[in-house]
């Protein structure tokens, strides 16, 4: 099976990105190196709090804008709301969450007439996944699922000082706006089409299938462990033993 890539483009889709006509073009890692993003729910939460908590003191203050404890980190990930939100994430093969991004959704109480519905953008990168492109593939991601459920911008709240994620905001096209040590980026979304429904159907699919392969790989890499440990235990204690 392909990946997901490979199949859209046979169908000429990829062309339909977020990206407008006029905006400078931006080098892409290439489709084969296409990473699987898995959508992630609430029994998950305790897989989000670890991850966050193993992010270095300087990455806490980049992602939350201020030096998070553990305590307010935990509260932050309890506060997800799983049934309006959508939150995604890079696994290794460990099954280590290495990656993430949350797609906070604007309460429908709080939108304004005639106001375009928003979505805010915020994301994490373990320092050892660094240099990867995944922060810019989850917004990719984000950017792809806010489309389809009818959102027409896309919020970042950020520090100044995450170059980063500013670079990645500005390179989607996304109008950034400074206020000191705070600034914040909108990008204006296209309205989803059937390529873009299709692409995210594709690639849940096939991220899903992958994270499968990786637990029975992990299980039975285990399981081999086990069997080699048990294996050395009863020849230290040699032959004929009790």
């Amino acid at each position: 099976m392909g990946y997901p890539g490979d199949f859209l483009n046979r169908f000429g889709q990829q062309a339909d990105r977020h990206a407008r006509p006029g905006d400078p073009a931006q080098p892409r890692p290439p489709r084969f190196s296409w990473v699987p993003i898995r959508s992630l729910a609430a029994r998950h939460r305790d897989r989000i709090e670890a991850h966050l908590v193993a992010l270095e003191p300087g990455d806490r203050y980049l992602r939350f804008g201020f030096p998070a404890s553990d305590e307010q980190i935990r509260q932050y990930v309890q506060g997800i709301r799983f049934d309006r939100d959508e939150v995604f994430g890079i696994f290794n093969r460990r099954l280590q969450l290495i990656a993430m991004a949350h797609l906070a959704y604007e309460p429908v109480a709080q939108q304004l007439p005639g106001r375009p519905t928003m979505v805010e953008f915020g994301v994490s990168v373990l320092e050892s996944a660094r240099g990867r492109g995944y922060g810019a593939r989850l917004f990719d991601h984000a950017v792809m699922h806010a489309r389809n459920r009818g959102i027409d911008s896309l919020y970042i709240h950020a520090l100044s000082e995450n170059h980063a994620m500013l670079r990645i905001a500005r390179n989607a096209g996304a109008k950034v706006e400074r206020d000191g040590g705070e600034s914040q980026a909108w990008l204006k979304l296209e309205p989803d089409t059937i390529g873009s429904q299709m692409e995210a159907m594709v690639e849940a699919h096939a991220a899903e299938m992958n994270y499968q392969l990786k637990r029975q790989a992990l299980r039975l890499e285990e399981f081999i462990d086990g069997m080699q440990e048990l294996k050395q235990q009863i020849g230290r204690r040699g032959p004929g033993s009790q």
